[in-house]
């Protein structure tokens, strides 16, 4: 396994990580096993994986606890936890997002306590609430960065000018946003902001979504409280697009004796300003194969070729 250090910071992270919406993530997916979730975690931190990502949100606060009974078991410098915060949730099932920040405080001590830890090692505000002054927010996160209870800030989910209002004092190490080979937006303007003002960028949905595992077909249809309902990679004519992409995709991977989501990872850990990819699962099984992405190099003539086929998505 290959490691890196985020930017501002001095966290060592795994460049293949784990994302685990889908352990304890009810909220997101259905018919999640726990059991399953735990021994994915297990799994990753077996195999050289030690940068494990979650959020408050995903299962509302379950998530959290099941990677912290999972990370119980090892020792504390075997690991990098990130997980987000800023969305408050109450008894009735409403969700409001809230950047203010005695929230954003409040949100960091009950991930602490779920998570069973007495600091994170990166914490991300997880969604602007369109109100708040983010400089306000990463504000009260650096003052819990100088009493030790996270040890770098991040941020999710934002516009080229939150980022920059979120790093007026120069505290965002890490942005977490969406990027994949098929949907290449970050490569516009946060990207390089991130490359010019030395913040990590870390993409989620690297396999965008799960449309780069390579199992959908035409017919493929999403169970109804499934998240990704929502996604504009997974509706009408996109959609459809999207698999003649990657059925181009899945013959180049074949060339290149790989599979298509080794592909995908190794593609975006071959971009600049690309730290480390956090690729999700729900069985252990999901954990061997993505680090085998970890070895694939793409030369500069393969990733012509890549480009090619993805400039005609």
């Amino acid at each position: 396994m290959k490691y890196t250090i985020l930017k501002k910071s001095n966290l060592k992270v795994s460049v293949i990580g784990l994302g685990t919406n889908a352990v304890g993530g009810h909220n997101l997916f259905q018919n999640l096993n726990e059991e399953d979730g735990k021994d994915l975690v297990r799994e990753a931190l077996k195999n050289g994986v030690n940068f494990i990502d979650t959020a408050d949100i995903y299962g509302l606060g379950r998530s959290e606890e099941l990677v912290g009974e999972v990370l119980k078991e090892i020792k504390r410098d075997d690991y990098l936890i990130a997980t987000k915060g800023a969305q408050h949730w109450f008894e009735d099932g409403t969700v409001k997002t809230d950047n203010r920040p005695e929230y954003m405080r409040e949100a960091v001590e009950k991930s602490l306590q779920r998570l069973q830890l007495d600091y994170i090692d990166l914490y991300y505000l997880h969604f602007p609430d369109q109100k708040t002054p983010l400089s306000e927010s990463i504000g009260e996160l650096a003052r819990l960065k100088e009493e030790g209870k996270i040890r770098a800030i991040g941020i999710s989910n934002v516009s080229l000018e939150h980022l920059k209002e979120a790093n007026v004092h120069g505290n965002i190490s890490v942005l977490q946003s969406h990027y994949s080979m098929l949907d290449r937006s970050a490569e516009e303007e946060l990207l390089p902001y991130c490359i010019d003002n030395n913040i990590s960028f870390i993409p989620y949905g690297p396999l965008a979504f799960g449309l780069l595992g390579g199992g959908f077909t035409k017919e493929s249809t999403l169970d109804a409280q499934d998240w990704r309902n929502s996604v504009p990679l997974f509706q009408g004519e996109l959609f459809q697009k999207n698999l003649l992409t990657i059925e181009k995709l899945k013959e180049f991977a074949t060339q290149k004796e790989t599979t298509l989501p080794n592909l995908a990872l190794a593609w975006l850990l071959a971009q600049e300003g690309v730290d480390a990819v956090i690729p999700g699962g729900r069985r252990k099984e999901r954990i061997l194969e993505n680090i085998q992405a970890n070895e694939i190099r793409l030369s500069s003539e393969e990733l012509n070729v890549i480009n090619d086929i993805l400039s005609k998505n």
